[in-house]
């Protein structure tokens, strides 16, 4: 779980447990747990092939400890959901939750999440948001330090496949892809996000505080989506690092695809939650 406030696992912002009840109701069952029972262990990295899948999970009844090198960091109260950062991303598990008192959850690994998705695609843009929410604030503590440091910068990265991506955005708006040479400024910090960009060709920089790299997007890569989600000013700044090819998504299209295609909310969501777990790890 990479959260900036550790005592709540989902920020208060843009939450609604609403639609957090019906997602998991959707895909899942309730089930009972007993006190002291752990759901999963700090450093837990799932196994499909031992069939150990990463699961997140609502608490619908009870309270739940987040425990880091042996201490408390948070508590779970009725209503909130937990661990769902490293189902998204596969990565390691950042603490331990384990029951404090007896509890009523429903649980849902990959499979079952995807199958939410499908049936409830509002849960993926409130998701979204939260992370949204998680990055302006971890982005405004960077901001307080004096540098992300030399090592800050991902390595290149790509969130859908390509000619998926094109197939996936065709018919959805009227936008032709667009061309950038080398050098050029694609989108500014602090611009007003009108769409979001899949690199088709070439290989983007995405820098944030006036300068610092922190990811650098090959085919297959996406940015500007923070924006156009929340309508909001840019927060960061992406520079073409080779000649250009890019495929603009307005918001429309944008709002379609999350509701029309699980496999992009999905792998949105992923993208969006590995820079939030990098970023984070940069704050001193």
């Amino acid at each position: 779980m990479a959260t900036t406030d550790k005592s709540k696992p989902w920020a208060a912002t843009h939450y609604t447990p609403a639609v957090a009840l019906e997602f998991f109701k959707a895909a899942g069952k309730a089930e009972k747990v007993p006190p002291g029972q752990t759901f999963f262990t700090e450093n837990d990295k799932a196994r499909p092939y031992l069939f150990m899948r990463d699961k997140m999970y609502l608490l619908l009844d009870g309270s739940v400890d987040l425990v880091a090198r042996k201490k408390v960091i948070g508590t779970v109260t009725k209503g909130q959901v937990f661990g769902e950062m490293a189902s998204i991303t596969h990565a390691p598990r950042s603490a331990s939750a384990v029951a404090k008192t007896a509890c009523k959850v429903i649980a849902l690994d990959d499979k079952q999440f995807r199958s939410g998705l499908q049936k409830k695609p509002a849960f993926a843009l409130m998701l979204m948001s939260i992370m949204i929410g998680r990055l302006r604030d971890t982005i405004a503590r960077l901001a307080e330090q004096t540098s992300l440091g030399s090592e800050a910068a991902l390595k290149e990265s790509a969130v859908f496949d390509p000619k998926r991506l094109a197939e996936l955005a065709d018919g959805l708006g009227s936008d032709e892809p667009v061309y950038f040479d080398r050098g050029k400024t694609i989108v500014q910090e602090g611009q007003a996000g009108l769409r979001m960009y899949a690199v088709l060709e070439g290989r983007v920089a995405v820098s944030i505080l006036g300068g610092g790299v922190v990811e650098r997007l090959g085919p297959g890569g996406v940015f500007g989506e923070l924006a156009l989600l929340e309508q909001t000013p840019r927060m960061a700044s992406a520079v073409a690092e080779t000649d250009c090819q890019l495929l603009p998504i307005n918001r429309t299209a944008f709002l379609l695809l999350v509701k029309t295609s699980p496999e992009f909310a999905e792998s949105l969501l992923g993208s969006l939650a590995e820079r939030l777990r990098v970023l984070t790890a940069k704050l001193k």
